[in-house]
C-alpha cells in the first residue's frame, strides 16, 4: 500500500463514522479545496468501493472526475473545435493562467507544436463565465447593473449581487476557450485544414475598404459580401447588407442643403438683430424726445404760472 491509498483509508474510515450525506460533502470539499489531487481519486477508487460495499448506504456518491473540455477557435478560417483532456499532467500546464495570457499549445498534446493560443474565457461546472479583471481562480459576488457580463437588467436601473468567476484558470473550470494566434507546422484537422467564408461581412464603407483595401476612387458596392439562396418561391434571391456612411450624390447634396440653411440661419439671425437694434434705438429715441416735451412743458407752465402770481 503507498502513501496515497493509506491517506485514502484514513480519511475512509473517519468518514464512515458519519452518514452518507456528511460523507460525499467532505469527498467534495477535499476536491474543491485541492487537498486531493485528482489522481488520487482515481488511485484510491477502488479502495474506497471495498470498504462501501459492506455498507447499506444507497444515496452514497463519490465525487467522479471530469474532463476537461478546450474550445480551440481558429480565427483564420473560422472554425473551432472541441477537445478533452484528462491529464492531470496536461492540465497542470494551464492552471494560474489568466485571462488574455498567451501559451505554447504543446503543453496540450504533440500535435499543437509550434502553435500559441490566448485564453479568452471559460466556465465553470455549475456554468459561471470568466470574468476580466477579478484575479481570483475562485467565484466572487460582485454588485453588477447593466452592461456587466453575466448579469441581465430586469428593470431600468436595476443593481443586483450576482456570482461570477474570476480571470485565473482553476480545477473547478469545466470549459476553457482558446483562441489561435500563431499557427504552426503541423495542420490541425477541422481547425487549419479547411476555412469558412464569412458569411456577414463589414457594413461600414471605410472597413469595406480596410477588407479590400479599396481606395477613395473604388466603387464599394461591389465589393460587399453578399448571399444568394433560393425562396420558398423557388427564385434566386440575393441579400447584402445596406452599406453605411456612403458617400453618394444624394448625401452630398443633403449636405449642401444643410449647409445652406445654416448660413441661411446665420444670415437672418444677423438681419434680425440688426432690426431689432434699430427698432431699439428709435424707442429709445423717442422716449428721450417724450421726456423732453415733458419737462419743456412743465417749465413752460411753471413760468406762466410765476408770471401770472406776479402780476397779481
Amino acid at each position: 500500500m503507498n502513501k496515497y491509498t493509506a491517506f485514502m483509508e484514513e480519511i475512509l474510515l473517519e468518514a464512515l463514522s458519519w452518514n452518507a450525506i456528511m460523507w460525499d460533502a467532505t469527498m467534495s470539499a477535499l476536491i474543491h479545496r485541492n487537498w486531493l489531487q485528482r489522481s488520487l481519486i482515481d488511485e484510491g477508487a477502488l479502495l474506497i468501493l471495498d470498504y462501501i460495499q459492506p455498507f447499506p448506504f444507497h444515496s452514497l456518491t463519490i465525487s467522479t472526475i471530469i474532463a476537461l473540455q478546450i474550445n480551440i477557435a481558429c480565427p483564420t478560417t473560422g472554425l473551432q473545435k472541441v477537445i478533452e483532456i484528462d491529464d492531470e499532467k496536461r492540465l497542470q500546464n494551464l492552471y494560474e493562467r489568466r485571462m488574455a495570457q498567451e501559451i505554447d499549445a504543446s503543453v496540450l498534446g504533440e500535435e499543437f507544436a509550434g502553435y500559441i493560443m490566448r485564453i479568452t474565457g471559460g466556465n465553470d461546472k455549475q456554468g459561471f463565465p470568466m470574468r476580466q479583471g477579478i484575479l481570483t481562480n475562485t467565484r466572487v459576488r460582485l454588485l453588477m447593473h447593466k452592461g456587466h457580463k453575466g448579469y441581465r437588467q430586469r428593470r431600468a436601473g436595476e443593481r443586483k449581487r450576482k456570482s461570477i468567476r474570476g480571470c485565473i484558470v482553476g480545477q473547478d473550470i469545466a470549459v476553457l476557450n482558446l483562441a489561435i494566434v500563431k499557427i504552426g507546422d503541423n495542420q490541425l484537422a477541422g481547425l487549419t485544414d479547411d476555412s469558412v467564408p464569412r458569411r456577414l461581412g463589414p457594413k461600414r464603407a471605410n472597413k469595406i475598404r480596410a477588407l479590400f483595401n479599396l481606395t477613395k476612387s473604388d466603387d464599394v458596392t461591389k465589393y460587399v459580401i453578399s448571399r444568394t439562396f433560393t425562396s420558398k418561391k423557388g427564385k434566386e434571391v440575393r441579400r447584402a447588407p445596406k452599406i453605411q456612411r456612403l458617400v453618394t450624390p444624394l448625401v452630398l447634396q443633403r449636405k449642401r442643403a444643410r449647409k445652406a440653411l445654416k448660413l441661411a440661419s446665420v444670415l437672418r439671425n444677423k438681419e434680425d438683430k440688426a432690426a431689432y437694434t434699430k427698432l431699439v434705438a428709435q424707442r429709445m429715441s423717442e422716449q428721450k424726445e417724450a421726456r423732453r416735451s415733458l419737462i419743456s412743458k412743465r417749465r413752460s407752465t411753471r413760468k406762466s404760472q410765476k408770471l401770472a402770481a406776479e402780476s397779481n
